[in-house]
């Protein structure tokens, strides 16, 4: 268990037996982020006066120093506030930084009003902050029944939290701390609340294939219109050879979890020009409609057979109007399928991870499916293993889209990698080997025994334009023979030795002394014996 696991185990401790996993996490995820902005401030300050240093000195030494200029005079205080406010886009006065809560806590002085005045202000300091910690009721009951029990309860929280150095964990901060909430303190707490979060194994397969061929692109520009925290996105960076030229662009229906974005990207050092990132319904209106809106790579992991409206108005939206039908009320899969790939550039590429059903449903979804084929849209679907996701045990296909293919391809790779996992206790897991076999087989794209399959358009025509992985690549493992002669031996040979045993058992119960308590027992077992 990480350094950043533990502190969050110890936190939810003191907020478990309040409330359920799908509310503490908001609480811990805001603190979280204003302990990373806070921290960031004090680092920033301790830069400004004496460089970037090989080792950064403990936060004590760090808050001393800035202090020390603070206090200097007002003109000195108005200065740092104004440089920090240029070199990070905000200013957290020093009696409202994570470090003096914290201190306040450590010496039972804390009043949960100081976090709330705390948060108010960062509130005011501009877009990037507005409404970011509207989840983060301190006015809640479920906290304490009145103001100071719940500035106890917070009280232990921040003491706790403060353990963790942000700056030593490696990855994906919010992405990590969400997922191992979501997986360690409530099994079904990702479907209670409405969301769902990408496991990094199967952020790194699409961001890796949708980045092929796109490497050297700059600035890239990458949509995801489902995006949840953002971590989606956020991978998409290690596989480009200019990362700092990324873009995003992003939208997330439910408040909360785009909250949670928005604090992602930032923690994650994205710039916030670099950043557009909009509350809304993805389906019910179409996002973006201003420049850009059509991107690079379109990566999503959508809420699966969702319902929504099918209202006839999209039959004349340019989205879905193409294809002569729209997905049935149950079942959103292919809107948010069509929605991405409107946006997709003709020279980009889109991953999104959907239920086996849109492989080989019929009705509106198969008329959809074979438009989307004989156009050459999907360009491969992987088969992932079971018990992957957190909220859902269901097992998912990613769909590889493109347009304007070479050569007008028809073709699709179908790869069925849906055995290739670590077991854990609760979840499935795709290893390191497991990802690269994937990548590497989508690359190769030709057919590998029992494992990927190229198929015509001639051959998925024959099929009825169904995609069901196994009608294409055959995993079937004949079974060992049987050698009958040698088993009809080895029984006999058996038979043989288990009536010695009995033999022998026998006799060493005529040896046996017998007394009234016993010789009525000698005597049962002998009949079961004979």
């Amino acid at each position: 268990m990480s350094r950043l696991e533990q502190q969050l185990w110890a936190s939810a401790d003191i907020l478990r037996g309040k409330m359920d996993a799908s509310e503490y996490k908001n609480y811990l995820l805001g603190l979280v982020f204003y302990k990373y902005l806070s921290d960031l401030q004090l680092r920033a300050t301790y830069e400004q006066m004496n460089g970037v240093p090989d080792e950064y000195p403990a936060r004590e030494t760090q808050y001393t120093e800035m202090m020390e200029w603070h206090e200097e005079s007002e003109k000195e205080a108005e200065e740092l506030k104004n440089i920090m406010r240029r070199k990070l886009g905000y200013f957290i006065e020093p009696k409202y930084l994570f470090f003096t809560l914290r201190n306040r806590a450590s010496s039972y002085e804390f009043q949960i009003e100081d976090l709330q005045t705390a948060f108010n202000e960062l509130s005011r300091q501009g877009e990037t902050f507005v409404g970011l910690f509207d989840d983060v009721d301190l006015s809640s009951t479920k906290l304490g029944t009145h103001a100071q029990q719940r500035s106890v309860t917070i009280m232990e929280v921040i003491k706790t939290l403060d353990e963790i150095n942000l700056f030593g964990h490696e990855g994906d901060i919010i992405g990590d701390a969400y997922e191992y909430l979501i997986s360690q303190f409530a099994a079904g707490a990702g479907k209670k609340a409405g969301e769902f979060y990408t496991p990094q194994a199967v952020s790194k397969i699409i961001s890796e294939i949708v980045s092929i061929g796109q490497e050297d692109t700059a600035p890239f520009h990458i949509y995801d219109p489902a995006m949840g925290s953002g971590s989606l996105m956020l991978n998409i960076r290690q596989f480009l050879n200019n990362p700092q030229m990324v873009f995003f662009h992003g939208q997330e229906l439910n408040t909360t979890t785009y909250n949670l974005a928005r604090m992602n990207l930032i923690l994650h050092g994205v710039e916030r020009e670099q950043m557009r990132l909009n509350n809304g319904d993805t389906l019910d209106e179409d996002w973006p409609t201003d420049e850009p809106f059509v991107f690079n790579a379109v990566v999503m992991n959508p809420p699966y057979s969702a319902k929504w409206s099918a209202s006839d108005k999209f039959l004349s939206d340019p989205r879905f109007e193409p294809y002569g039908k729209l997905a049935p009320k149950s079942k959103a899969d292919f809107a948010f399928l069509l929605h991405g790939y409107y946006h997709l550039k003709d020279s980009g590429t889109m991953g999104i991870v959907l239920p086996h059903g849109v492989l080989f449903r019929g009705a509106a979804e198969g008329t959809i499916r074979k438009a989307l084929l004989e156009m050459g849209a999907i360009y491969a679907v992987i088969g992932l293993p079971a018990n992957i996701f957190y909220g859902t045990s269901i097992p998912t296909v990613v769909l590889i889209l493109k347009k304007n293919r070479e050569n007008n391809g028809r073709d699709v790779l179908l790869i069925d990698a849906s055995n290739d996992f670590e077991k854990q206790k609760n979840q499935n897991n795709l290893r390191p080997q497991d990802i690269q076999k994937i990548v590497d087989a989508y690359k190769k794209r030709g057919n590998i025994d029992k494992y990927a399959h190229l198929a015509t358009f001639d051959e998925i025509a024959a099929n009825d334009y169904n995609l069901n992985i196994p009608r294409y690549v055959d995993t079937f493992e004949e079974e060992e023979q049987i050698d009958i002669v040698a088993l009809s031996r080895e029984m006999t040979d058996l038979n043989v030795q288990i009536r010695q045993n009995e033999t022998d058992f026998l006799a060493l119960l005529d040896e046996l002394v017998v007394t009234d308590n016993t010789k009525e027992l000698i005597e049962a077992t002998k009949r079961i014996f004979a």
